[in-house]
């Protein structure tokens, strides 16, 4: 499997086509329903692309890298060869959201953040692969390791708890940096002030045997005074209601270590 078709035009799409352009395969299209992005996608690696579907090329793998809710309505709707790898990219979807008419169907899932105009180390990245049938798990693989050092086998279920784990570590912690930011804000101080504290965070995060033995702060030390303060200080319902909801998680999974 050495020549590669992109579907799509999103973050994973773009990241997808530097890795397989810098490697060893030959990214033969990107093919994407919006011409823009495909053009300017596959003018930064090189390759040829095209949104029309009857001038999608022949090629060993198409990888969609589409939406979720894309993923099985592009992968009926292309010519593809009945005979090629069709495999899809999401955390959450199942393998079987391929049409069956795909006797070569999988999932390789970069477990991942990619945003538009960042570079990724793929070599670094988990793929996380699924086949149709072992045979083609064993061809999967290899062609994953030219991508990554680290390919992992994870059927449909072990995938989408990655996918909910990832939600967590990523999104969602992301998104409390940016209420961070303007609580900051509202009271006339630079984000940048946080940002030494978010980079211990994380080192402690990933240098620790386990997160639950680096927590601080006032929710795991029982500190309820100061957990209210901090709710009254709060003029948004919703943000009260997610501070005491993290505040009393941390404290009973404390008492639990």
């Amino acid at each position: 499997m050495e020549k590669v078709i992109i579907i799509g035009s999103g973050n994973v799409a773009e990241a997808l086509a530097h890795a397989v352009a810098a490697s060893s395969l030959h990214l033969v299209q990107v093919w994407a329903r919006n011409a823009a992005r495909a053009k300017e996608i596959a003018e930064a690696v090189g390759s040829p692309w095209t949104c029309r579907p009857e001038e999608l090329a022949a090629a060993d793998i198409y990888l969609l890298a589409v939406s979720d809710r894309a993923v099985a309505e592009v992968a009926a709707a292309l010519p593809v060869p009945e005979n090629a790898l069709v495999a899809h990219t999401a955390g959450s979807v199942p393998l079987e959201a391929l049409p069956a008419k795909y006797a070569r169907r999988a999932v390789v899932y970069p477990l991942q953040t990619f945003t538009r105009g960042r570079r990724i180390d793929f070599a670094q990245v988990p793929f996380f692969i699924e086949a149709s049938t072992p045979a083609l798990q064993v061809e999967l693989e290899s062609f994953a390791r030219k991508l990554s050092r680290h390919v992992l086998h994870a059927d449909s279920a072990r995938r989408a708890q990655l996918h909910l784990a990832a939600v967590f570590v990523c999104n969602f912690v992301n998104h409390m940096y940016a209420v961070g930011e303007r609580l900051m804000h509202s009271s006339g101080l630079d984000f940048e002030l946080l940002k030494p504290l978010i980079a211990e965070t994380t080192a402690k995060a990933l240098d620790a045997s386990s997160p639950l033995g680096v927590q601080t702060g006032p929710a795991v030390r029982g500190d309820v005074p100061t957990q209210e303060r901090h709710a009254a200080m709060l003029d948004d319902e919703t943000l009260r209601t997610i501070y005491r909801s993290i505040s009393q998680n941390i404290w009973e999974i404390s008492r639990k270590i």
